[in-house]
């Protein structure tokens, strides 16, 4: 049997749940959006516990707010950047071997992430934060369900790459 159709064989259409997961990622993420954009103005701050505010908040930027006072070309860049980097992603899920599960999870959060943010960007001009976590009078920066999964699929990314990435065999006989 040839590589490639072992390869074929070996992913097959398993990639669908990946994406199952992706899209369970951007519709979270939008109805919690929703909810916030719905129930508060923005800027209002609802108390938690004493570490932990849901807010409103417009994030025009990336991460952490960077670019977000740039003059509104951000807006373009960054939904260009996602989308291209959504279809690296989406095309990398349809190639990853069957077993390839921790790195398959970690690319199809990543991807729900993004699109979720992406979809904000496009349609809102800005992305909807609302996780506000504080302590001592510091505020980490306001994210949302979409950061979460880019955050952790960071890190599983990270951690398969640390634990559970095993060296490519030798091809030398064949």
């Amino acid at each position: 049997m040839h590589k490639q159709e072992m390869t074929k064989q070996q992913t097959g259409l398993s990639w669908l749940r990946w994406f199952a997961v992706a899209a369970t990622v951007v519709l979270l993420d939008q109805v919690t959006k929703l909810y916030i954009m719905l129930e508060f103005s923005l800027g209002e701050s609802h108390t938690i516990t004493g570490f932990f505010n849901l807010v409103r908040a417009h994030n025009e930027g990336a991460a952490f707010s960077f670019l977000s006072d740039a003059g509104g070309w951000q807006r373009w860049f960054l939904t260009l950047v996602s989308i291209i980097v959504s279809v690296i992603i989406a095309i990398w899920l349809t190639r990853l071997p069957r077993q390839r599960l921790l790195e398959a999870l970690a690319l199809s959060l990543i991807l729900g992430g993004a699109l979720g943010n992406l979809y904000d960007r496009m349609t809102l001009g800005y992305v909807v934060d609302f996780l506000d976590f504080h302590w001592a009078g510091w505020h980490f920066a306001a994210f949302n369900v979409a950061d979460m999964g880019i955050s952790v699929g960071a890190g599983l990314i990270i951690i398969d790459a640390l634990f559970f990435q095993q060296s490519e065999p030798n091809s030398e006989s064949s």
